[in-house]
């Protein structure tokens, strides 16, 4: 007789996934947890870094670009005699905006200038003062009478400096070929008022120094700042009091524009006119002038308010500028009419 041990039941055995986790644990050492796949993990770091590049990109790139320069002791570096000195420094200006700052106006979305608003405003405003002045040159102060011809530098100028201050290199609205940007155009502009001030000083070309070429310049510059007045009136009358007013800095800085490139124009034909001016007795009225100007393209506020008129608080700065702006342009037609006599 032998003995015979009781059947014992045998351990269950363990499920597959219990292996597959305790496989796991043991062979790395660690609580078996799920890890995202390497490339998942690869994707997630390079989106992180995108987003982290566009949102540095974008503000301080446009922090890097924006300057409104409103220097007042902005001059052309020299002139060579004979030449005039409003022509001088509407070039050298075209190139201080062109080249040396960035021409913000035609650029795109994509670019950190086209977060900017103000510095394209006050871009554009400078640019339409010195289209204006290109404009009278041409019909006005480069020639003799009305029935002569035209100077051939001063007509492709003012072509270029009246172009559309937007055009990128590629605009599909207008065509799917790249064009002339708008600063392409206005550097040729430049260098066409350059060649033309040369010529001036080697006596092949005419600048009128005569009352009635000065009086007639004035009015036209007269009558863009009462145009410019015309948009402050209408603005304040329709959205005076509105916290939120989004188009408000983009008139300020536009007219700020046209009133800063008119002041540079306007001290240095103060220059040219010496003559003129000292027959007609204007020295005084014109310095005068000149400085309400400078003091109206001075006006620079942290935040463009466009407060009620008579508000307590919160300030409008479109008024503010539009009393030097009707200011200066009461001096010009006060000029003009002695400039008539």
């Amino acid at each position: 007789m032998t003995f015979q041990p009781d059947d014992a039941v045998p351990p269950a055995a363990p499920s597959r996934w219990r292996r597959a986790l305790d496989r796991v644990r043991f062979r790395r050492g660690t609580p078996a947890t799920a890890s995202p796949p390497r490339r998942r993990r690869w994707l997630s770091w390079l989106g992180w870094t995108l987003v982290a590049l566009l949102l540095l990109y974008y503000p301080l790139g446009a922090l890097v670009i924006q300057n409104i320069d409103d220097d007042p002791q902005f001059a052309a570096a020299s002139s060579a005699p004979g030449e005039s000195r409003a022509v001088a420094t509407a070039a050298a200006l075209i190139t201080r905006e062109v080249d040396e700052n960035t021409w913000t106006p035609m650029m795109p979305f994509f670019m950190p200038s086209g977060l900017l608003d103000n510095m394209p405003n006050f871009q554009r405003g400078v640019m339409a003062a010195l289209g204006r002045f290109g404009t009278e040159l041409m019909d006005q102060l480069g020639r003799v009478r009305g029935s002569s011809q035209l100077d051939r530098d001063l007509e492709q100028a003012r072509g270029f400096l009246n172009e559309q201050p937007n055009i990128w290199i590629w605009q599909p609205s207008v065509s799917l070929m790249p064009s002339a940007t708008s600063a392409q155009k206005y550097r040729a502009g430049r260098d066409k008022l350059l060649a033309y001030n040369r010529r001036l000083a080697a006596g092949q070309a005419v600048f009128e120094r005569r009352a009635d070429n000065l009086q007639a310049l004035l009015d036209r510059i007269a009558s863009d700042e009462g145009s410019d007045s015309a948009v402050i009136d209408q603005h304040i009358i329709e959205t005076a009091g509105d916290l939120f007013d989004v188009r408000a800095d983009d008139i300020f800085y536009f007219n700020k524009g046209r009133l800063y490139a008119n002041y540079l124009l306007l001290r240095d034909l103060g220059v040219d006119f010496q003559s003129v001016i000292r027959e007609k007795g204007l020295a005084n009225a014109w310095g005068a002038m000149v400085e309400t100007f400078r003091l109206a393209a001075e006006l620079d506020p942290l935040v463009v308010w466009n407060g009620y008129p008579d508000g307590f608080i919160i300030p409008n700065h479109l008024a503010a500028q539009g009393f030097y702006l009707l200011r200066a342009r009461t001096q010009l037609r006060e000029i003009s009419n002695i400039l008539l006599k």
